[in-house]
């Protein structure tokens, strides 16, 4: 895919997204395709897939790794805004090969803001390219407090258990972006996700709504880790991609940080009771000792909720799709339905 120099909209915003052919940055591109931008994506399609990107003329993807991509860029090749996306994803990646998690996330996030900070986007009264970094609840470790805000301490597991290298890289990504807005004036936005879903999400890397609604409509057994009584907020991927835009347009959210999700509470057995039910499916649960399911070290946590005060002031933020819908909106995709529609045969 491909942006000819003489294409009709080069007066448009110029938006570059990495790792934008994974599951949120596509759905970002299509966002930012819709408004009328001129999308770059560059992804290595190391868990991110071409099928998930729309053909389109204003986009154009490049498949290579962040670092090599953007010291191929020109000079002359400019950019309004950028969001990165990029990084190291799922529990069951990161256990499996901590030091490439801890190498994705921290190099490629140095390579992006000194990409950033040596350029300015056109028209632009300050210097550098606006940047979203996109971090993860992840950074607030293995803290009891519930609903976590943006300012509260963190505790994390000792560096011998790689259960924590995700956490650890994600927090050292954060403090590079608000070092690059304090000393060099770079406007950065920090947004750390709280499990966001929806179509296109695959459960290959520990994802659980995806694994749980691919085994409801195989008729298979969902599997709860645990005994299910851990809770999670789920967030749909909609409500999430036109939120990014809005917090890096606000001047006011620059050098910040702030939670991204939903902040309605599931417990997961609680969740594939909900998918069964939704599904009409007959499968039943199976609860798996942790033991089983991940390797030595793991340390799971009891409640991941976040306080949206802070986004909600910001931009007026407040999620407007429900969980159940997003659960057939998922079923619909995996189902081969087209994605956000209703899925025929499912359970109100």
């Amino acid at each position: 895919m491909s942006l000819e120099a003489n294409h009709p909209d080069a007066h448009a915003r110029r938006s570059l997204i990495t790792g934008g052919a994974g599951f949120i940055g596509s759905h970002l591109a299509e966002h930012l395709l819709a408004r009328g931008d001129r999308v770059t994506v560059i992804d290595n399609l190391s868990t991110g897939r071409t099928s998930n990107l729309p053909t389109h003329r204003s986009l154009r993807f490049i498949e290579a790794d962040l670092g090599e991509a953007l010291a191929a860029l020109g000079r002359g090749e400019v950019f309004d805004e950028i969001y990165h996306l990029a990084a190291a994803v799922g529990v069951g990646l990161v256990m499996k090969d901590p030091i490439r998690a801890v190498r994705t996330n921290i190099e490629q996030t140095v390579a992006l803001l000194d990409f950033a900070a040596a350029r300015t986007a056109p028209g632009a009264s300050a210097a550098g390219i606006p940047t979203l970094i996109a971090s993860s609840s992840e950074v607030y470790g293995k803290s009891a407090k519930s609903p976590y805000t943006e300012t509260d301490d963190v505790t994390y597991g000792p560096t011998s258990v790689s259960r924590w290298c995700y956490a650890y890289s994600k927090g050292i990504d954060e403090y590079l972006a608000l070092s690059y807005a304090r000393q060099r004036g770079l406007g950065v936005v920090v947004g750390r996700f709280f499990n966001t879903v929806g179509p296109r999400q695959v459960g290959d890397y520990g994802m659980v709504l995806p694994r749980f609604v691919g085994a409801a409509l195989a008729g298979k057994p969902l599997k709860v880790h645990g005994e299910g009584n851990q809770s999670r907020c789920f967030c749909d991927i909609s409500d999430v991609a036109t939120t990014l835009p809005k917090l890096l347009s606000t001047q006011a959210c620059r050098g910040e940080v702030f939670n991204i999700g939903s902040d309605r509470s599931i417990s997961i057995r609680q969740l594939a009771e909900l998918v069964i039910r939704l599904t009409g499916s007959r499968s039943g649960i199976e609860f798996v000792p942790y033991s089983e399911a991940y390797p030595p070290g793991f340390e799971d946590l009891a409640d991941r909720r976040p306080d949206l005060t802070k986004i909600r002031a910001a931009i007026g933020f407040m999620p407007r799709k429900s969980l159940e819908q997003t659960i057939r909106d998922v079923a619909g995709w995996l189902s081969g339905s087209a994605a956000g529609g209703s899925c025929e045969g499912l359970q109100p």
